[in-house]
């Protein structure tokens, strides 16, 4: 079966309320100039009646695509039922209904013991309470963290970041952590686990005993760069020895993306701490999560809280969503298949071009060699209907987030508009900046 997306009518929208109102910080809505109007499953609609393609999913938020019809019935279902909206930590049918679900489904069947923490509704909240976290458990302050790693804009979060222009906006110095090299950061031929090892056991290094080691296992907005389980559990291997807690980012990796529900699972490790947002609500919906070992759960009531840390309407799609799709191994299976189509297309194109394929699962992307070619090739897919960003260092990674939901007709269909604009902008680019 082919499938050929219409072109959107190339209409760009008034934006002079945006212009007049809404901070120049803003950055999705220049590469995307539109006023998306609905969305439904793997499709967004502007309100000039143009039709897209979402290869985006709200960066890893929508995994289950967009107003997925069983979510959505439990939101309305639970709204009409006047449930409750907003409860602080209290006690709710809801949270009570997610904390057995993810019990049930999630946390028992991989044979995790994890106390969950809900803090605010970010993923950067996650990940401020983790280190946090950490700092309180160990009496220690230094976190390492990695090349290219991304975890968030707040202070705590950001300092764990790499990227430079991210943390340039902090306006303070961002302390208290060794940023060492990812694995392969240097080449195939040097284990960047062992030199941490050497790194730390040397009394002279100049690096802290570290309170905690906070990794992604596929870095998102990094470059789709994937560690390999060896290299992980030499990491977890290494916080182990040297009295740290080792804490998984799954921010953007979780809830399918890499294939399985924690992009750990069978790499034979267990972090102490994991760290979820995104699409754990599976709508769209704020809705972040700490999780730890129960031994690790040293808070004194309120000592870390906010407002917003019981998102009761998240709890709901959330309970929905793993029960839908994690109840049996039918959506994993899924994802799998969809994962090796994806491989084996990014695989064709870069063949073609001697480009270089990244990332696992359905969290891929392909190396064009810079970034301005990435934005020629993302425009160019905008332009015929699909929906696509960036990532990497310098932004040269154009990076494929389909919905898991997607069926491989569409996929393919996607694929094809990626394919030809590969092909259009390495045969005949164009000056960006020029534009």
């Amino acid at each position: 079966m082919t499938i050929t997306l219409p072109k959107p009518t190339p209409t760009i929208p008034d934006t002079r309320i945006y212009e007049r109102r809404e901070s120049a910080v803003r950055s999705y809505a220049r590469a995307m100039p539109r006023q998306f109007a609905t969305a439904q499953g793997v499709w967004m609609h502007d309100n000039q009646g143009g039709r897209y393609l979402d290869f985006l999913s709200g960066c890893s938020t929508l995994n289950y695509g967009h107003n997925h019809p069983v979510l959505k019935q439990a939101l309305l279902d639970y709204i009409a039922g006047d449930g409750i909206t907003h409860g602080l930590d209290l006690h709710t049918d809801a949270k009570a209904a997610f904390l057995g679900t993810l019990e049930t489904l999630i946390l028992k069947p991989r044979g995790l013991d994890y106390r969950a923490m809900f803090t605010g509704p970010t993923g950067t909240n996650a990940v401020e309470a983790a280190i946090k976290l950490a700092r309180k458990v160990t009496g220690r302050e230094l976190v390492i963290a990695f090349t290219n790693g991304f975890h968030g804009m707040t202070l705590g979060a950001l300092a764990c970041t790499g990227n430079a222009s991210k943390r340039a906006g902090a306006g303070v110095p961002l302390s208290h952590v060794a940023h060492e090299p990812y694995d392969g950061y240097h080449g195939p031929d040097v284990d960047t686990a062992d030199l941490l090892e050497r790194r730390l056991s040397d009394p002279s290094s100049g690096l802290d005993a570290p309170a905690a080691i906070l990794v992604e296992t596929v870095q998102g907005e990094g470059g789709l760069n994937t560690a390999s389980p060896e290299w992980l559990r030499k990491i977890a291997n290494i916080a182990k020895r040297h009295g740290a807690l080792m804490i998984v980012d799954d921010i953007q990796a979780g809830c399918g993306r890499t294939g399985s529900f924690f992009s750990f699972e069978g790499m034979g490790f267990t972090p102490d701490i994991v760290t979820l947002a995104k699409s754990l609500s599976g709508m769209g919906l704020p809705f972040a999560l700490t999780l730890f070992r129960p031994e690790l759960d040293q808070w004194s009531p309120g000592e870390h809280n906010g407002t917003f840390r019981g998102n009761n309407h998240a709890f709901v799609t959330a309970t929905a969503a793993l029960r839908h799709f994690w109840s049996d191994e039918a959506f994993q299976r899924a994802i799998a298949r969809s994962g090796v189509l994806l491989e084996q297309r990014l695989e064709a194109m870069a063949a073609e071009h001697d480009l270089t394929v990244c990332g696992r699962g359905m969290m891929r992307g392909i190396d064009v060699g810079a970034g301005e070619i990435a934005a020629a090739i993302t425009a160019a897919c905008f332009e015929q209907g699909l929906i696509i960003e960036t990532s990497g260092a310098h932004d040269e990674i154009v990076k494929v987030l389909a919905p898991l939901v997607i069926d491989d007709a569409v996929l393919s269909a996607g694929l094809d508009i990626l394919e030809e604009s590969v092909r259009t902008a390495l045969t005949a680019p164009y000056d960006v900046a020029a534009e």
